[in-house]
């Protein structure tokens, strides 16, 4: 049964009714939030704008990484180093079951490293956690850049794997919590644009040494990751905490503060108004139900934002990123020589890069829902086509160089989808109270989802194994379009919605399609808080 918007406004109004002044701050709050354009949130946040885009750089390290250790199986030293040489091919090759445990070690430590970061980040805040995931990576590099055979390589990455899930978990959460209504899209999408400059950063990297035959052509890579750490330890001593775990601690001396440090000194008077909205929302949940444990997450109105956030996160490895994301390795396969593949990486990630950017402008106008649905039937289209052209030119130059080609649309239309997008929606369907666990948790499907798809892709891809090539598209694409079906169902529509706004939508149990139909009041008292509007 939906919850009435009487009976919760009943609720607020008599927390409230001691504090009419607060209550008039919240709404006025509200409503500027509502008026504010992107240029005005610009010109009153930059701190706001400045924390967050220096925070989500630590998404730079795992989209580095994650491009790293693949792209070293079609290196000949890496391969010379730790692989077994195949007489067939005459060349040497890590087996696809040593490529799942390279892929795969890394992953499991990141879904300990977000679990983690779930627990303690709601206790203790951002940026204790970030010190400590900081100085722990330092130490795990080490292990990676002088391991001495796979074994060791591999409990390198399973190390490295668990500040990794940190940085991944936290970057979106933070962004969302510090800026207002009108940038939170932009720097939550933003973080997926750090993640497509690590993979560009790994690409180049691994160009300039891919004809390297010494140890160091492989090594070198591994420890640029330490170039990372010690300027993010320094932004991170003087960044500010988000507001609103303060708030959740009832510490609203401090959120003030935090507030004021956020925006423009002009601004800074309207720190308590801006604090009284995060006390009306968080009063707001709790009055819905006031645990904020893992299990919650799973319970009443929550389970629903749960599955939407873990499974627009989980779409992303199911619809070709194992193939198309990391795409040196299939270029090779596809049959280009080993320079071209990682060259075209380098365009093809590039080009990934300017995907993002254009996200951020068509996200404002046809909003997540749309795009994230028109993006996921791109993905299948593009793989399933790259799976026609490998079963009718699988052996001619122009048909590699085909297949090849459409990867690289592929990483465009992924990374001006479906890939920045995803950001904005695990960072919005959650309630504030849950925030931090519910984006763990997606990531922790999500990462759980790459494993699966990790496992899966090298033994169609791998000559070694299965020899799909580019059939191995047909696969994915029809993945894809199940996801596709999902979006259309299921995922709502969250773009110009307070947190306030999507809490009521979703207490009373909007369906996915019809969200973008209300107009909703959180202030208004009974069936004013909400009217269908079309």
């Amino acid at each position: 049964m939906a919850l009435d918007i009487g009976e919760k406004a009943s609720v607020e109004e008599h927390h409230y009714e001691k504090h009419d002044d607060d209550f008039a701050q919240a709404k006025q709050a509200a409503d500027d939030e509502h008026q504010l354009t992107l240029i005005q949130a610009i010109h009153r946040h930059p701190n706001a704008v400045l924390w967050s885009v220096l925070l989500s750089t630590c998404i730079v390290m795992e989209g580095y990484d994650i491009v790293l250790i693949s792209s070293f199986f079609a290196q000949p030293a890496f391969s010379r180093k730790y692989g077994h040489y195949q007489p067939d091919s005459g060349t040497y090759q890590i087996t696809a079951s040593w490529q799942n445990g390279l892929n795969n070690a890394g992953t499991v430590g990141t879904i300990l490293g977000a679990f983690g970061n779930g627990l303690f980040s709601h206790k203790y805040g951002y940026r204790p956690v970030l010190f400590t995931s900081l100085v722990s990576i330092c130490a795990f590099i080490f292990i990676s850049v002088f391991a001495p055979s796979l074994p060791v390589l591999l409990v390198g990455q399973f190390l490295c794997g668990i500040p990794w899930g940190v940085f991944a978990t936290m970057a979106p959460a933070y962004a969302s919590e510090i800026c207002p209504l009108a940038l939170r899209g932009y720097l939550t999408v933003y973080v997926n644009l750090c993640w497509a400059f690590g993979q560009l950063i790994s690409a180049g990297v691994q160009s300039a040494f891919s004809a390297g035959s010494s140890q160091w052509s492989y090594r070198i890579p591994f420890a640029i990751q330490w170039a990372w750490p010690v300027p993010l330890f320094i932004i991170l001593y003087f960044a500010p905490e988000s507001p609103w775990h303060f708030v959740r601690l009832g510490n609203l001396g401090m959120a003030e503060k935090m507030v004021a440090r956020l925006g423009s000194p002009s601004q800074r008077h309207l720190a308590k108004q801006k604090v009284a909205m995060m006390v009306h929302t968080n009063e707001l949940e709790k009055s819905l139900n006031d645990d904020t444990s893992y299990l919650q997450c799973f319970k009443g109105i929550d389970l629903r934002r749960t599955e939407i956030a873990c499974m627009a996160f989980a779409a992303q490895p199911f619809c070709g990123s194992s193939m198309a994301g990391t795409p040196t390795y299939f270029f090779v396969q596809a049959g280009l020589p080993t320079n071209i593949s990682f060259r075209m990486s380098i365009g093809g990630l590039g080009i990934a890069s300017v995907g993002t950017i254009i996200s951020w402008f068509l996200m404002s106008y046809v909003g997540r829902r749309t795009l994230y649905l028109w993006g996921l039937a791109g993905l299948s289209a593009v793989l399933i086509i790259v799976g026609f052209i490998s079963v009718g030119n699988s052996h001619s130059v122009a048909g590699n160089y085909g297949q090849a080609s459409l990867m690289i649309v592929w990483l465009f239309v992924y990374y001006m989808t479906v890939g920045p997008i995803c950001y904005a929606i695990i960072s919005e369907v959650s309630s504030t109270r849950l925030r931090t666990k519910s984006v763990c948790i997606s990531r922790i499907v999500y990462y759980i989802a790459k494993i699966i798809c990790d496992v899966i892709n090298p033994y169609m891809l791998n000559p070694t194994a299965g020899n799909w090539k580019g059939k191995t598209g047909f696969f994915w694409g029809a993945c894809a379009a199940v996801f596709f079906v999902w979006t259309f169902f299921r995922l709502p529509e969250t773009k110009g919605r307070t947190f306030e706004e999507l809490d009521i939508l979703f207490a009373n149990r909007v369906p996915a399609r019809e969200f973008d139909k209300y107009r909703i009041d959180a202030y208004a008292e009974g069936e004013g808080a909400m009217n269908k509007t079309h």
